[in-house]
């Protein structure tokens, strides 16, 4: 893979054996950030647990302290009272039936998230082949399916992000841009880790963070020390 001269100057700064805490890390991955546009910053943590095992998923929500520095878009299924409840909080889009149909005969996905209160999961359930592939599902773990949906649609505006291990048991999660600064960024890094810490399920054996690499959009992965907290 042929890497420019800017990534191969990025690479000399870092000491590949070495393993990063927080600030340090991100001053790093802050440093090596050399594209022109303002890139995102992520994380990716690797688990030591087995995703195929229901009792070794890892799943949550958390509001980063700093958001991620992107808009997102929220889309809500509900109606009445909770409907109305949605657009002041800010929902991109509200709606019922009239948003499944768009969905289905559109293959329209102009939004980023999507919330539904309880009572609107029947129908939202016939989009489960569509919405699931692309991780858009609302599930009440991550705290997308909710009574209080405007609660949810601040969150998720605030900067909620949810974390979930893909296949290889590896979770891949923004914490924010490059503009954040180190400082902000390591108060990200260090709520989200947290986070993932917390969730361990009873039924993990031996090291539970595995590794962990931060790295902007176009710079070279940083080694994080997160794996003494795991």
């Amino acid at each position: 893979m042929f890497r420019g001269k800017k990534y191969q100057e990025s690479v000399k700064q870092i000491d590949k054996n070495a393993l990063y805490e927080a600030k340090e890390g991100m001053e790093l991955v802050c440093k090596t950030a050399s594209a022109k546009f303002d890139e995102t910053v992520e994380l990716h943590v690797k688990l030591g647990v087995d995703s195929r095992h229901a009792d070794q998923q890892v799943r949550g929500a958390i509001v980063l302290p700093h958001g991620t520095g992107k808009t997102v878009r929220v889309l809500v299924f509900a109606k009445g009272d909770k409907a109305d409840a949605a657009r002041e909080a800010g929902a991109d889009y509200v709606g019922e039936m009239d948003l499944v149909e768009k969905i289905q005969k559109e293959n329209w996905f102009d939004f980023d998230v999507v919330v539904a209160s309880p009572d609107m999961m029947g129908l939202v359930g016939r989009l489960g082949k569509v919405l699931g592939p692309k991780g858009l599902m609302p599930s009440p773990k991550a705290g997308t399916v909710t009574p209080d949906v405007a609660k949810a649609v601040k969150e998720v505006k605030a900067g909620k992000i949810e974390y979930r291990l893909d296949k290889t048991n590896i979770i891949h999660c923004p914490i924010g841009k490059v503009s954040f600064g180190p400082e902000k960024l390591a108060e990200n890094y260090n709520a989200l880790i947290g986070a993932i810490v917390k969730a361990k399920p009873a039924a993990a054996k031996g090291q539970y963070i595995k590794s962990c690499v931060a790295a902007s959009t176009m710079g070279p992965g940083v080694k994080m020390a997160a794996s003494k907290l795991g």
